[in-house]
């Protein structure tokens, strides 16, 4: 509040008020520092944690364009990493993109084997943002300083439980995600880590964020991050076993669930379930008006009618799929009255959904589903309707030309312990040709 008062002067100048807004500006810098374990002058603040990523991928490929253009992401890095790297690529650079496990995670093997001479960074975040699942990033860090090459860390969404583990070059963060203001990041980049800043020319912040700093902003985003480090350990703790409740007893409330991410490596609050033959965007209205916020990774829920990258990165269901974020604070008895209010919510909406009844041919011994024109989760309901029709080892032809049948039902195949064969071509869309097994 003090800073409203004091930090509206430019800290640039010299007089009076912008002496004070610097020192208001220094001690924000210091306390940040100390909050994620650097030298205050390898820290700035800049306007998102978005405008951090792309500052931080952009600067160090600049910087090191000498060894190469080669970058490395993983499949399931925030949009910021993920635009970034579709930019480097259309200007001529080189991206692999790790593969990740059913839980969200990379392996250590995935990074060493993408690594190459002509490397300038790889980036990795801290935790997957939509599933909660933590990556190894120390021992990925030991590999890329095994190799010469800097790793950037996304700690947007684990920032505000701790520091980052790790060796790692340059990191990223974002203040609304630990329940600081928004407009405000913060991009790291250790000494020693070459790094050329692009755009024009600013003496702002090192020359690494342009602009005039918002003082009162960044004030609040750096006074929030000590104060829920410092109850972090205890809120952690409590919030575990909120989560691990609802990833325990969703399965046995709900028919037809799978729970996503990793089981143990985790954040605290958060945790993801998809729930079969269900709209997810009708779900997370009807547990809107039961008083719940939550999210959706659904293809049903975007613009662009496809799956969540993160969900398809990881090969499982994204019909029907719920991310629960639960906050500093978040009290049992809504995570109880929650468990009450979604099997009601589940239900409701697959009655209102309804299962349409599939036209259905035999071709050769192939049952046929034409799915074609219809969104998800009709596909997936209309196999689920007569994959019984069909003897043990015969097979179906769903046809669809929803993108996001390309994810789920090989995931249905998965959770029901059927056979997915693959894809044919047809004449409409496509046809996913699937193996009665049980």
């Amino acid at each position: 509040m003090a800073s409203l008062d004091e930090g509206w002067a430019d800290p640039a100048r010299l007089y009076k008020e912008g002496r004070r807004a610097r020192l208001l500006l220094d001690a924000a810098r210091e306390a940040a520092a100390e909050a994620v374990g650097c030298r205050a002058d390898e820290l700035v603040f800049t306007s998102s944690g978005t405008k951090a990523v792309h500052s931080g991928v952009a600067g160090v490929l600049a910087g090191r364009r000498r060894v190469g253009r080669h970058l490395i992401v993983s499949a399931v890095e925030h949009s910021s990493v993920l635009h970034a790297a579709d930019a480097h690529e259309a200007g001529g650079g080189a991206v692999t993109r790790v593969a990740v496990d059913r839980a969200g995670a990379v392996s250590v093997r995935g990074y060493a084997e993408a690594l190459r001479p002509d490397t300038a960074l790889a980036c990795l975040q801290s935790a997957n943002h939509e599933v909660g699942t933590e990556q190894p990033v120390a021992e990925v860090a030991g590999v890329c300083r095994e190799e010469g090459v800097p790793l950037l860390v996304d700690a947007a969404q684990s920032l505000g439980w701790g520091r980052v583990e790790g060796d790692w070059s340059v990191l990223t963060g974002s203040a609304h995600k630990w329940g600081g203001p928004s407009g405000v990041g913060l991009l790291v980049v250790r000494k020693g880590v070459r790094f050329a800043a692009q755009g024009p020319a600013d003496e702002r912040e090192s020359g690494r964020a342009p602009g005039f700093e918002n003082i009162p902003a960044i004030v609040a985003a750096a006074a929030s991050l000590r104060a829920v480090q410092a109850e972090a350990a205890q809120e952690a703790v409590r919030l575990r076993e909120l989560t691990e409740r609802i990833r325990a007893r969703v399965p046995g409330l709900v028919p037809d669930v799978e729970v996503v991410g990793d089981a143990v490596r985790r954040l605290p609050g958060i945790v993801t379930f998809s729930c079969l033959y269900v709209d997810g965007e009708a779900l997370l209205h009807e547990l809107d008006r039961a008083g719940f916020s939550v999210s959706s990774g659904s293809s049903c829920t975007s613009s662009t009618l496809t799956p969540s990258h993160v969900l398809k990165a990881m090969g499982v269901l994204s019909e029907g799929n719920v991310r629960v974020s639960l906050p500093f604070g978040a009290a049992a008895e809504d995570v109880e009255r929650f468990l009450e209010v979604l099997p009601g919510a589940v239900a409701g909406v697959r009655e209102k959904l309804g299962a349409p009844v599939a036209e259905t041919v035999v071709r050769d011994d192939v049952l046929v589903v034409d799915s074609l024109g219809k969104l998800c989760p009709i596909p997936v309901i209309e196999l689920a309707k007569v994959i019984g029709e069909v003897p043990v080892g015969g097979l179906v032809r769903v046809l669809a030309d929803d993108e996001a049948a390309r994810l789920d039902i090989p995931a249905w195949c998965e959770m029901r312990g059927q056979e997915y064969v693959g894809e044919e071509p047809a004449e409409k869309g496509t046809a996913y040709v699937v193996r009665r097994v049980t």
